[in-house]
């Protein structure tokens, strides 16, 4: 594995403690609060269930419409650098679809947006190539998008990539986590590395130096095929995909209030990355913080069936 220029551990010794997201320049905290604040604005609009992984909206009495937007975030400057620009379309396309998977819908089609201060072609084709590959394994429609040269918005040789996955789910299939009761077992499906979030204090701990593009920048794996031959088998009550806030934080999100996850960390096996993450000085806190520590999704089941992977139970 290749390091940085010098040993990125300086961050430690810079700045005397261990690096964190904070020190990276993003504070969860502040994240956190700007949610707070929007609350009341959106549910003034008659939306509901605010802090979901996706949006509902009701098309007709039997079926309703499933929303999420995202971005891939700083993990694009490394993709740039690494000229996997492909990877982090799928990591975009993915992303969007994992969400809107948690209440039970179907995916139907995305919409991209891809800004820039300067377009390049060939790094918007690639970014989008990426998302179709994903799209098409999904089968949902990538139906069209919107490109922006916006200079003295954004830095020079920067591009941004974001999303909007649509889906639809009938009324009696939509998943909430309102059904989930102590004792339910806590369903864990493997994660491709760190996905999406948490690559400001990656790239932090990068620097300017070379690196590992296999293990850094692995794309955000889909869960389609997994979330459907589980229910295809168990009742599921809940899903979370595991993002930002790590996968108490993501999880809690989904479960009723007095219900909490309780993790076997020591159940599943993690990726070589976050070997690597500890290697650099990141604390096993703030692993489970920030990062999926090889969990990308969980369901919440009474009973799990054969062969699944429990790291956890309901209390």
């Amino acid at each position: 594995m290749r390091r940085s220029s010098g040993d990125p551990r300086r961050l430690t010794s810079l700045s005397g403690e261990t690096p964190t997201y904070e020190s990276a320049g993003v504070s969860l905290a502040t994240a956190d609060a700007v949610v707070g604040r929007l609350r009341a604005a959106v549910e003034s609009t008659g939306a509901t269930g605010f802090g979901r992984f996706a949006g509902l909206y009701p098309l007709d009495e039997r079926r309703l419409l499933a929303a999420s937007t995202d971005g891939v975030g700083s993990k694009l400057m490394l993709s740039r650098r690494a000229g996997k620009l492909r990877w982090a379309g799928m990591d975009l396309a993915a992303h969007c679809i994992d969400d809107v998977l948690c209440c039970g819908a179907e995916p139907l089609f995305l919409l991209d947006y891809a800004a820039a201060a300067t377009i390049e072609l060939e790094q918007v084709a690639e970014l989008v190539e990426g998302a179709a590959e994903v799209c098409r394994a999904a089968g949902c429609m990538l139906i069209g998008g919107e490109t922006a040269e916006l200079p003295g918005v954004y830095r020079e040789g920067e591009i941004d990539f974001a999303g909007t996955c649509v889906g639809i789910v009938d009324r009696d299939d939509v998943i909430d986590g309102s059904r989930c009761v102590p004792g339910d077992v806590i369903v864990g499906f493997p994660s491709n590395g760190i996905h999406t979030n948490g690559f400001s204090l990656v790239r932090a701990i990068v620097g300017d130096g070379d690196f590992d593009a296999d293990l850094l920048l692995a794309p955000h794996r889909l869960y389609v095929d997994e979330v459907r031959a589980l229910r295809a088998q168990a009742d599921v009550k809940a899903l979370a995909h595991v993002t930002g806030g790590g996968l108490l934080g993501n999880l809690t999100r989904v479960l009723p209030d007095g219900v909490e996850p309780h993790i076997d960390w020591d159940s599943w096996e993690r990726p070589p990355v976050f070997a690597w993450l500890v290697e650099h000085g990141v604390a096993e806190d703030e692993l489970r913080r920030v990062f999926n520590c090889g969990i990308g999704m969980c369901a919440v089941v009474p009973e799990a069936p054969a062969g699944a992977v429990v790291i956890g139970a309901l209390a």
